[in-house]
């Protein structure tokens, strides 16, 4: 693919806009417009460009929410504890945006 093919193509901000595919034909056809916006693949990195040193933490989440976060993880081809990561690096970058 060339850089201006490239340019022509959606760039999606979240992952959240990714939808989950029917088949496999649908997913090719998606991922042949879009593709993510480079904050976006940043921010999946390991640190996301920041400090690359993690914390480990307790968070008590309710099993049936953990399933469907583990079932979004899995269509999108993401650990979930990565989506999760993401997710609240997001909605962070969102509260800060609105102050």
């Amino acid at each position: 693919m060339t850089g201006d093919e490239q340019q022509d193509m959606r760039a999606f901000a979240t992952w959240e806009e990714v939808p989950l595919f029917d088949s496999e034909e649908a997913e090719a056809g998606f991922w042949s417009e879009n593709r993510p916006d480079l904050r976006l693949m940043e921010a999946a990195t390991a640190g996301g460009g920041e400090a690359s040193e993690s914390v480990t933490i307790t968070l008590r989440i309710d099993p049936r929410m953990l399933a469907r976060i583990k079932r979004l993880a899995r269509a999108r081809y993401l650990n979930y504890q990565s989506m999760i990561k993401q997710w609240l690096s997001e909605r962070m970058e969102d509260e800060l945006r609105e102050k």
